[in-house]
């Protein structure tokens, strides 16, 4: 499929009109008209409701949205890759990961990265195991970090030297907020608010000694920011890691770790075989240094 299509229908899509995206992009509104009629031609099916004044985008269209969007940016970040002398080590680096403590490592190595090579890009995407892995596995991202347990067999993977801690998120008012920590028998009649990551489930039903969807699961989440509003505002108790919200001076919540403690251990993981820029490669020589000096302290 041409490239150079998807980006017409990203226009049209984000501008919701025919004439102001042929503007946007410096072509006729005929030109633009046809070169759409032309991807629904050859997609089998309609990708447009066109209204008077608007346009929308149709479910199928909506799935393509995604999709193109993804491949758009692909290229982007493989051209960019390739716009580099061999004197200047440029081009972009993507990394992506949860709401964990060991990004202060991933920190720590860009911020030498940049000060040695300081033509180089990072770009962050936040999202659970499962988000990190499918943008891995699509080519969208050169690295994620996520928090064991996962399933690592079609990946590489180095031990962070972080460690996070698993607890629950409450409100200082709440009666289990006199506790020192939580066990098992104090949340099976609460609220949960719950990760949807797969391989989460597996770590807090051994915990609790029953699998934690019997539980009461008020709701999930996948970051935890707004998982907090609705911890504030009374919905329930948020089981996950420590320090990610601030729970101090006027916040209403405040965090208390599990008992027995569950510690959670955090890898850095990118494809088998996977071939990378001359960014990103430059990039995994410097955290695997970085590792290696943590280990031999």
């Amino acid at each position: 499929m041409d490239i150079r299509l998807l980006r017409y229908f990203i226009a049209v899509a984000n501008q919701r009109s025919i004439s102001a995206a042929a503007k946007h992009l410096h072509i006729s509104q005929p030109t633009l008209s046809r070169q759409l009629s032309d991807l629904e031609d050859k997609l089998g099916t309609s990708l447009f409701i066109r209204g008077n004044r608007t346009i929308t985008l149709t479910n199928e269209g909506m799935f393509l949205l995604t999709k193109a969007k993804e491949i758009v940016e692909l290229v982007d970040k493989t051209k960019a890759n390739f716009n580099q002398t061999e004197e200047l080590i440029s081009g972009e680096i993507y990394i992506g990961g949860g709401e964990t403590e060991a990004m202060h490592v991933i920190a720590e190595t860009l911020k030498e990265l940049l000060k040695e090579y300081p033509a180089i890009q990072f770009h962050l995407y936040s999202g659970n195991a499962d988000d990190i892995m499918d943008k891995l596995d699509s080519g969208w991202l050169d690295f994620g970090i996520v928090i064991e347990p996962t399933d690592k067999q079609k990946y590489h993977y180095m031990h962070l030297p972080a460690e996070d801690v698993w607890g629950v998120l409450m409100r200082k008012d709440s009666p289990l907020a006199q506790k020192p920590s939580i066990q098992p028998a104090d949340l099976l009649d609460k609220p949960l608010i719950i990760s949807r990551q797969t391989t989460v489930d597996n770590e807090l039903s051994g915990w609790f000694g029953q699998d934690v969807q019997d539980l009461r699961i008020a709701g999930t989440y996948n970051l935890l920011y707004n998982a907090a509003r609705m911890v504030e505002n009374d919905l329930g108790y948020a089981l996950c890691l420590d320090k990610l919200i601030n729970t101090s001076g006027d916040s209403k919540l405040c965090f208390k770790p599990l008992h027995p403690k569950l510690h959670a251990e955090l890898n850095i993981i990118w494809k088998k075989h996977q071939v990378f820029s001359t960014a990103a490669g430059t990039f995994l020589e410097q955290i695997r240094s970085n590792i290696n000096a943590h280990d031999h302290a």
